[in-house]
């Protein structure tokens, strides 16, 4: 008998399988085993309970080879902290359950995950994105390049924490007057706790909040995608060319009249072109939605969600929702921005009216959400927020709510730079596994067009268990 553990971050999963062909026979699980934000003595007791639960008293003096997968460890390095804590508290778990198999094969959940492919494989990629998010080159069966992996603080881009803060995030944006209305101010704020007569809408309204106006998302808006994205922003019209409205996902962009359906948008004429959410553009007479953009024509770019923009013409470009007003010297902005912008701006510097003044959430209520809000995200671990996420797929699948499309499409941006941080070659295959990217998930179309226009394909894994069980294998092999 053997046993393999995949220890994430929300929790242990411990199964005991076969020596000769790895059948599994007995599975556990217990809660998270990041072996370098769970205490040692925390993570022995989450071991002990998912091996013991796997593996029956009766069976445990038959186990001759155990191997884990710890998120926040490596095998890369014997020295390395995670790597040093998992051994020590898998050791601890063992002895205490009378499981005397030998040394712990110890390596990363990433590794695990990967060998979890069909054929065990020893090179290639691998990435993880559930509550976390990192991406490793394998080689050897070991990870030889780590990208992001760097927990709630410092990265874990793209993961189910990142799109759970951006929610909380949106939420709040929306409170104070700096970002577009969004069905996640009511959702995050119920998750949460908040009053019902604090949310948007209030207690009599049943929390209602106006997504966007029917001028600014007309229904069958032009540009709309198979996941019902619309445009964030209106096209520009006037004289010249104008550059087209992007689409989501895609990558295709040029000089023009318009470049539709792709991530970046070039416009050759007057008008820069306008981005929609979570995409990026660069270049002359152009926009970029979801970041800076600058536009060299007549009239500033839009920069759609998230993003502000500045005109380096006769007009300023007008920031759509979140982005920064009128910038730079000229006569008038062409035309309002998706949410948050004011038409026909005629003073340099004047603030966009708030993006939600058509929404029933006065200032004393939004006041009164922020202080309900806050304490209750405080009140958690930071990484809880991963709880959250499917609110904002909810928001983006059942009300077509642009900011949580933007969100997903920006976590989808985000785990597509960190794979190609790790240079792949051409017809290389990514193992993909974690809650965002399985058969039903919610990055995974996303992130798959985004791989497809690097010649990537993606394949994807339900954990690392199996994965650690081949490794647990390999390793009485090499014993024996």
């Amino acid at each position: 008998m053997v046993v393999g553990l995949d220890a994430g971050g929300t929790r242990t999963r411990a199964v005991l399988a076969t020596a000769d062909d790895g059948r599994p026979v007995g599975e556990g699980a217990a809660g998270p085993g990041n072996a370098l934000t769970v205490p040692v003595p925390q993570l022995t007791e989450h071991l002990a309970e998912a091996v013991g639960r796997a593996v029956p008293e009766a069976v445990r003096d038959r186990v001759v080879a155990v191997a884990g997968g710890f998120a926040g460890a490596t095998g890369a390095a014997a020295d390395e902290p995670g790597r040093r804590n998992a051994l020590a508290a898998l050791t601890a778990a063992l002895r205490r359950l009378g499981i005397d198999a030998g040394p712990p094969v110890i390596g990363s959940d990433i590794e695990a995950a990967f060998a979890s492919a069909p054929g065990t494989p020893a090179d290639g990629l691998a990435l993880v994105a559930g509550t976390g998010a990192v991406a490793m080159r394998i080689t050897g069966r070991r990870g030889a390049v780590t990208v992001d992996g760097d927990g709630w603080l410092l990265g874990d881009d793209g993961s189910g924490f990142w799109i759970g803060r951006a929610a909380v995030r949106a939420a709040l944006r929306m409170a104070d007057g700096r970002g577009a209305p969004t069905v996640l101010a009511e959702t995050v704020g119920r998750e949460l706790g908040v009053p019902g007569d604090a949310l948007p809408g209030g207690a009599a309204a049943g929390g209602a909040v106006r997504r966007l106006s029917p001028d600014v998302v007309p229904g069958g808006a032009e540009g709309a995608s198979g996941d019902g994205w619309h445009e964030a922003v209106p096209r520009v019209t006037g004289p010249g060319q104008s550059g087209g409205a992007e689409g989501a996902g895609g990558r295709p962009a040029g000089p023009g009249p318009s470049g539709e359906g792709g991530r970046e948008s070039a416009g050759s004429g007057r008008f820069g072109g306008a981005g929609a959410a979570g995409g990026r553009s660069a270049g002359p007479e152009q926009s970029g939605a979801g970041g800076w953009s600058t536009g060299s024509g007549e009239s500033g770019g839009f920069g759609a969600v998230g993003g502000p923009s500045a005109g380096s013409g006769q007009s300023p470009g007008v920031g759509a929702a979140g982005g920064r007003g009128p910038v730079g010297p000229g006569e008038s902005g062409p035309a309002a921005a998706a949410i948050g912008g004011v038409a026909g701006s005629p003073a340099v510097g004047r603030r966009p009216l708030p993006p939600h003044d058509d929404t029933p959430w006065s200032r004393p209520r939004r006041e009164a959400y922020r202080r309900h809000l806050l304490p209750a995200v405080m009140a958690e671990p930071p990484i809880r927020l991963a709880r959250l996420a499917p609110l904002v797929v909810a928001a983006a699948r059942d009300a077509e709510d642009p900011v949580a499309l933007a969100i997903l499409d920006e976590a989808a941006d985000q785990l597509t730079e960190t794979v190609r941080a790790l240079d792949p070659g051409p017809g290389e295959r990514v193992v993909a596994t974690g809650g965002l990217l399985g058969p039903d998930g919610p990055l995974t179309d996303r992130l798959e067009t985004r791989l497809r226009a690097l010649g990537l394909t993606l394949d994807w894994v339900p954990d690392g268990c199996r994965g650690a069980v081949a490794l647990a294998r390999l390793a009485h092999g090499g014993r024996t």
